[in-house]
């Protein structure tokens, strides 16, 4: 008789996924290149790009809203990771969601920035320097994220639109931080 085996540590590796699927949050099993899977990558992409603009902050002055907003793409990834047949089931959880207060932060940090008038001349060119090209980075992200979302009602799953007014307002503001930080 063989010995048993010692008892592995949780691993990060579930190996689930070694057949190209994985799960929607309640478990339901769908292709990786499933477009809510794309639509959540790239919420996971901004996510990042957001701890980028944080880690390359001349100062802290945007660390807190930053920090808050990628705490709500966290809510955000979560409404997006159910079947539209659990989107009822999701909205009664106690998971956290994005709401009108956080839209309503995003509207009042752009009306902010736009009454400092920051100079920008047309269209930008990023690059002016690191900080200001980490925000246009999460901005195009923030874009490329927005479209991703547009398209999964032709598939099916149809979100909030109160999901897709905030990952456009927080496009624009990203876009005026970084010509903000251009200056």
């Amino acid at each position: 008789m063989a010995a048993p085996s010692p008892r592995r540590p949780s691993s990060i590796a579930t190996r689930t996924g070694d057949d190209g699927t994985t799960s929607f949050l309640y478990g339901q099993r769908v292709p990786k290149d499933h477009p809510q899977i794309e639509a959540i990558g790239v919420l996971d992409e901004l996510n990042v790009s957001l701890g980028f603009v944080k880690a390359t902050q001349p100062d802290q002055r945007h660390h807190a809203e930053l920090e808050r907003i990628q705490h709500e793409l966290v809510a955000f990834m979560g409404e997006v990771a159910c079947t539209e047949a659990d989107a009822t089931r999701y909205a009664e959880s106690k998971f956290a969601k994005i709401n009108e207060p956080a839209l309503a932060r995003l509207d009042a940090a752009i009306e902010a920035i736009e009454a400092r008038q920051p100079k920008f001349d047309g269209w930008a060119t990023p690059g002016a320097n690191l900080h200001s090209a980490a925000l246009d980075l999460a901005r195009t992200t923030a874009r490329r994220a927005e479209r991703r979302l547009a398209g999964l009602s032709q598939h099916g799953r149809t979100l909030r639109p109160l999901l897709l007014h905030y990952i456009n307002r927080l496009s624009d503001l990203l876009w005026l931080m970084a010509r903000e930080a251009e200056n």
